[in-house]
């Protein structure tokens, strides 16, 4: 799902590629990983579909997509009860989770952006999405980001 929403964000289109035993069935191992996406795409496809280049692309662990205005936060790896979107430049407006439409409180600026009082555990399997309404188009400083966490460090 990261290669997926990595092509999402870049403006590219993503191919699954599997490939048929001799016998001509798909091996079980591919079924369970495309149903998986499958489930997430019912409930997450309209942060993929028809998405607009993204500038928003560092964090450690959330990447991002994009439609107008409106930024989509997608954890993979949940930090907790606070999410952070390092040097997010744009003023947001709200914030909220995709799949319930539970608002989500959050600080802003100078960057970064905090998103606060979010469950322990992230409330969606594998990837929760976060929907972060902004003011113009959401623009990050990644020179801002790498500075204040530079590579090799924790």
């Amino acid at each position: 799902m990261r290669n997926l929403i990595t092509c999402a964000r870049d403006g590219g289109n993503y191919l699954l590629n599997i490939g048929p035993r001799a016998d001509g069935s798909i091996p079980e191992e591919s079924v369970r990983i495309l149903t998986k996406v499958g489930e997430w795409m019912d409930k997450n496809g309209s942060t993929i579909y028809g998405a607009d280049r993204c500038s928003v692309r560092r964090a450690n662990y959330l990447n991002f997509s994009r439609k107008g205005n409106t930024l989509y936060v997608h954890s993979h790896f949940w930090p907790g009860e606070v999410l952070t979107i390092g040097g997010l430049l744009t003023d947001v407006k709200s914030v909220r989770l995709l799949a319930s439409g539970k608002k989500v409180e959050f600080t802003q600026g100078p960057p970064p952006c905090s998103l606060h009082g979010t469950a322990r555990e992230g409330p969606d399997d594998p990837v929760t999405t976060l929907v972060v309404e902004c003011a113009s188009e959401p623009k990050q400083d990644n020179i801002m980001v790498r500075k204040e966490h530079p590579r090799g460090e924790a």
